[in-house]
């Protein structure tokens, strides 16, 4: 397996995807039960299987990721061979970027000298798809990317 399973909530959220994939192999409903019961391994398999075609899905598809925790803040922009990045160091401890009083305060110090600003570009050689699941198990979240361009548009 490439990725990881998809859980029982997102299973039954894609309950038709499943079916229409079984459909594919030819597997029907019935065939389907047969093999829960008779052969679990396959099933296991199965699962496994349209769990690395969801994923391969969604990430062929992220542009932005953003991972934002107490004391920094890095936004990912994915081009099609590499990652670039908008980083921010928060050098007050008594800051906490998850909060809504962290945020605000961040809005209103940017440009102060509490707050490290950086930007990076790192190629992408291998999968990219993998190393963008790597941020999301990381912590990262797939975004629209409002904050990456926001800060993008400031720094220029």
């Amino acid at each position: 397996m490439k990725y990881t399973r998809l859980t029982k909530e997102q299973f039954e959220e894609l309950n038709q995807e499943f079916i229409n994939f079984l459909a594919t192999q030819s597997i029907t409903a019935d065939e389907w039960k047969d093999i829960k019961e008779q052969k679990p391994e396959v099933a296991e398999e199965e699962l496994d299987v349209f769990s690395d075609l969801v994923w391969e899905g969604v990430l062929s598809k992220v542009a932005y990721l953003e991972n934002i925790a107490p004391q920094h803040m890095y936004l990912f922009k994915v081009d099609a061979s590499q990652l670039r990045l908008i980083g921010l160091k928060i050098k007050k401890e008594d800051i906490d970027l998850t909060t809504k009083e962290g945020f605000s305060w961040l809005r209103a110090n940017l440009m102060s000298d509490e707050v490290e600003l950086f930007n990076a570009d790192k190629s992408i050689e291998a999968d990219k798809n993998t190393k963008l699941f790597e941020l999301i198990k990381q912590g990262s979240s797939i975004t629209k990317g409002d904050l990456y361009k926001y800060l993008e548009d400031l720094i220029g």
